[in-house]
């Protein structure tokens, strides 16, 4: 029963935001806070999906400053939780493809977000070369999905390059963005759903005591371990819900 009310609530607040989120693109296209207006936009479809979404920000993350950020990517809920989490002044790298999804994808280009053709590696690090740029000349970040697709409950996947080649070429800290786990947690018949934890970790400098290869490693290893401690304290806060 629930179901049938919130599949055409979640449809028209789909609908609302998206002509919300055309008309600001239309309105300023390619603003550097486009992408922070369209997390937390999107972000409201989690009231209608049961879900309590959590952001929590180190306070030495700087939202002037610019950073990588690497984010763990788990299935399509990830635009109405983790999103929610695109600080001002932050793009992301997406698929070429996205660009002809009707209204979504013309709402993901004037966000300016910076899209990437994965089937060509040389057109792959030109889109890294721009991303390198909009970094150093307007002080922009850029918000990565390292593993690439999404895990849809495969656990943390290893992380591709990307990310990590672009904070050693602007020497730029990286900053973690985990979400507790997501994977059958949405039940279309059921009101709560429960909490959804978001941590923003403190930046981390990539310094040369490392290769590039063993700080995917490492980034990927301390995300894992963040995802852990929040599953335990998500866990602890539904049990006093």
């Amino acid at each position: 029963m629930i179901a049938l009310l919130r599949v055409p609530a979640l449809l028209l607040t789909f609908l609302l935001v998206n002509i919300a989120l055309l008309a600001v693109c239309i309105f300023r296209p390619f603003h550097k806070d486009n992408v922070h207006t369209a997390g937390k936009l999107y972000s409201l479809m989690s009231y209608v999906m049961g879900l309590k979404v959590i952001v929590r920000k180190d306070s030495a993350v700087d939202i002037k400053e610019p950073y990588v950020f690497i984010a763990n990517h788990q299935n399509s809920y990830d635009v109405m939780t983790i999103c929610k989490a695109a600080l001002p002044g932050v793009v992301t790298i997406g698929k070429k493809s996205l660009k002809w999804i009707p209204i979504f994808g013309q709402i993901y280009w004037l966000s300016g977000n910076i899209l990437i053709d994965r089937k060509n590696s040389g057109k792959a690090r030109n889109t890294l070369d721009i991303a390198a740029n909009r970094i150093a000349k307007k002080r922009t970040s850029v918000w990565f999905f390292p593993e690439g697709t999404r895990s849809y409950g495969r656990g943390l996947l290893p992380f591709k390059q990307g990310a990590f080649r672009l904070a050693k070429t602007t020497k730029e800290p990286i900053v973690m963005v985990t979400a507790s786990n997501l994977h059958n947690k949405v039940k279309w018949n059921r009101w709560d759903n429960g909490v959804v934890l978001i941590d923003i970790s403190a930046p981390e400098a990539l310094t040369d005591d490392k290769p590039l290869k063993a700080w995917m490693q490492y980034f990927n290893d301390q995300m894992k371990n963040k995802i852990t401690e929040l599953d335990a304290e998500v866990a602890e806060m539904e049990k006093s819900r």
